[in-house]
């Protein structure tokens, strides 16, 4: 059936409206009254479920409904234009977890990895089941979110490149290795303990070791009730709804390993299922979990395999030096179509953030810099240093020749751009003429700093609507690093929470809308910054800093709140930390040295949290 969609809209010289429905977006037109109009032919009624309106100036949506509509079948429908209700909220869309949405909501939480988790129970590797305990501690101490690393598949080998979690080989689909093996029938037998407690006397994660134990006991609960789950109408139903991605997912696991596709469907639906198992108790006891999008996508992904129109093979993603790595960093993913990805509206990206919305009310946009420009690296090339902005501005051989500089030494060809080029990141001026380093020391910091304001602000201004607009989840940038003038504007104007990181040089006044942290797996610990090991009244002070800081949500790794209590934090502060960015090829292995389920008798440490988030008007 033809449906006309109305809504009465006042716009400004310039705007428009348009009606998004199943992600497609259909321009209105104007009439008498300021009434806005459509056409949709032969609107299924299921698209009536769930559908917005946007305002849209000069290609770009610049303002958005508070939430979405939803209505019966009809000829005609009529719609007023959904305002926020709440008083003083800053955000321009609902959130799934209304707690946000409070004004003046002031939060706090916890960041660890979930392969990190430890219990009696797991087998080697921490799982989704042991999020549990952690939930527990967190809502009795009033803490409101967890943050948690990648939760991806990453599987090629079951070697220790897989343990890299910003490498999924699927955007989609969840790491085998967080099963609870017990909930799959698989019997804790004499076998099964012996094992179990080999590897989870190891002080780190084996990732090697465990994968190969624990891949073998998942594959013995398939061969025994593999064939029966799969016919169950709760599998087939999560077949059906998934079926966007996982049969793509599925053939591709079965091409790499020579086995069944079924086999990796089945999987799926365990995993899927154990994990919504405890994010909803979580999120009935009042806690979030946080997700965290990586920036790339493997070129030896399922993606990347079946859609290779979506990503710039030729090319890695990385950063350029940094305070994270000197000589710049060389990610190893592909970058993206994003003209090709447009086409469609951004369908892809919004299809993988409703698949992370299903467990996560919050979310990190890993290297938020990278949708405005990414530094994109020749795939020829492994350092950081070879690397160029994409988009970029780049310079002719006119313009240069021009300004009375030498090409070789100080600028390199853009490869997007033939006969164009852009400034070298280290480039050798040291020999040159000090007019000519002088004249070169202005274009340099021009082009990384002020050159592409406009351009890059318009870029990401493309995409970030679009994909915010497709759930109702908390956006949190990782905004760190060599950062554009634009981008805090950007962020401001979408409602994107910053992050404030200890020990971080940052431009700018310290906002409301931010996350602070006082570390990252990227980074040292706490105790780790310091010139000695500090005592407990000492770290109380450097938390105390960020808890009373003005941002929204306050987020610290659980090894800065154990460092409050000399009997439970590691004996050796060096162990902490999780990752080094600048070692492409470190081992993910991190484990506490304890069982999380001990958090929640911790009473010296839970009552100094306790009065440590009240006094900072944290406490949930």
């Amino acid at each position: 059936m033809n449906i006309t969609f109305k809504i009465k809209y006042e716009t400004r010289w310039g705007e428009s409206l348009a009606l998004v429905l199943q992600d497609k977006k259909y321009p209105m037109s104007w009439g008498d009254g300021a009434v806005w109009s459509v056409t949709v032919k032969d609107c299924p009624a299921a698209a009536l479920k769930d559908y917005t309106y946007v305002l849209m100036y000069d290609g770009l949506i610049v303002r958005t409904e508070w939430s979405h509509h939803s209505a019966k079948s009809a000829r005609v429908i009529e719609d007023a234009w959904i305002e926020c209700p709440i008083p003083g909220c800053p955000f321009p869309r609902r959130h799934q977890a209304e707690k946000f949405d409070r004004p003046g909501f002031r939060g706090v939480g916890t960041a660890i990895p979930v392969f990190s988790l430890r219990t009696a129970d797991d087998f080697g590797i921490g799982e989704f089941r042991d999020l549990r305990p952690v939930v527990d501690w967190a809502a009795a101490t009033g803490q409101c979110i967890l943050q948690l690393l990648p939760v991806n598949d990453t599987t090629r080998k079951g070697e220790w490149a897989d343990s890299y979690p910003y490498s999924p080989v699927s955007t989609f689909a969840l790491h085998p290795l967080y099963m609870h093996l017990q909930d799959l029938g698989i019997k804790e037998d004499a076998a099964f303990k012996k094992a179990q407690a080999a590897l989870n006397a190891l002080p780190e994660l084996d990732y090697p070791r465990v994968f190969k134990a624990k891949m073998a006991y998942i594959r013995k609960a398939f061969e025994a009730r593999g064939a029966k789950d799969l016919a169950s109408p709760a599998c087939r139903k999560f077949i059906k709804d998934n079926a966007a991605w996982l049969p793509e997912y599925a053939e591709f696991c079965a091409r790499r390993d020579k086995k069944e596709p079924e086999y990796y469907s089945w999987m799926q639906f365990h995993l899927d299922k154990q994990f919504c198992q405890e994010v909803d108790y979580a999120r009935a006891k009042g806690v979030s979990l946080k997700g965290d999008l990586p920036i790339g996508v493997s070129a030896d992904s399922a993606e990347a395999y079946w859609h290779p129109e979506l990503f710039n093979l030729d090319s890695s993603t990385g950063a350029p030096p940094d305070y994270f790595s000197t000589d710049g960093q060389n990610w190893g993913f592909p970058t993206y179509n994003w003209e090709e990805m447009a086409k469609d509206d951004f369908a892809w990206w919004k299809a993988r953030l409703r698949k992370m919305s299903r467990y996560f009310d919050a979310f990190r946009i890993d290297h938020i810099l990278g949708f405005f420009r990414i530094w994109e690296i020749p795939v020829e090339f492994t350092s950081g240093m070879m690397g160029h902005f994409n988009p970029a501005l780049p310079y002719s051989a006119d313009e240069i020749y021009f300004m009375q500089l030498p090409i070789d030494g100080l600028f390199h060809e853009d490869p997007r751009h033939p006969g164009m080029y852009q400034p070298l990141i280290a480039p050798a001026s040291y020999n040159l003429p000090q007019w000519q380093q002088e004249r070169f020391g202005a274009l340099y910091n021009d082009f990384f700093y002020h050159r592409h304001d406009e351009f890059w602000r318009r870029n990401a201004e493309r995409k970030l609507p679009e994909l915010l607009g497709a759930t109702g989840m908390l956006a949190c940038g990782e905004d760190l690093g060599m950062v554009p003038d634009c981008v805090p504007g950007v962020m401001d104007h979408e409602k994107i929470l910053s992050l404030k990181m200890r020990g971080m040089e940052q431009k700018g006044e310290w906002k409301y809308l931010s996350v602070c942290a006082t570390s990252s797996h990227d980074m040292e610990t706490l105790r780790m910054q310091c010139d000695h090991d500090p005592e407990p009244w000492e770290v109380r002070r450097m938390l105390w800093e960020f808890l009373d800081s003005p941002s929204m949500l306050a987020i610290f790794p659980l090894q800065d709140w154990l460092a409050l209590d000399k009997g439970l934090r590691r004996a050796d502060r060096m162990e902490e930390r999780i990752n080094q960015p600048a070692d492409p090829h470190h081992h993910w292995r991190f484990r506490l040295h304890f069982d999380v389920r001990e958090l929640l008798h911790a009473g010296g440490l839970n009552a100094e949290l306790e009065g440590l988030f009240k006094d900072s008007r944290r406490q949930a």
